[in-house]
């Protein structure tokens, strides 16, 4: 049995295919309008005491006409 690291182990990098971006699609995040960004991101929430993590996906969603809103893991404080 191996008990070397993962960090340690040899690594091969594996190449299906050499591709270049076509920069003529998409644009940079910065340049993306905030509608996009919302659709398409993450918002990172420090929930205070209180509501449920399902409450406050639900107000969001509620205040940014969202049709899909959810959380990723529990936003419940530690203490």
């Amino acid at each position: 049995m191996d008990i070397t690291p993962p960090w340690m182990r040899e690594r091969e990098l594996l190449v299906r295919i050499d591709a270049d971006t076509d920069w003529s699609y998409g644009e940079k995040p910065e340049d993306r309008p905030v509608e996009k960004l919302l659709k398409l991101g993450v918002i990172n929430l420090d929930k205070h005491r209180g509501p449920t993590s399902h409450e406050v996906a639900a107000t969001l969603k509620k205040m940014l006409s969202l049709s899909h809103a959810g959380h990723g893991g529990t936003l419940e404080p530690l203490v």
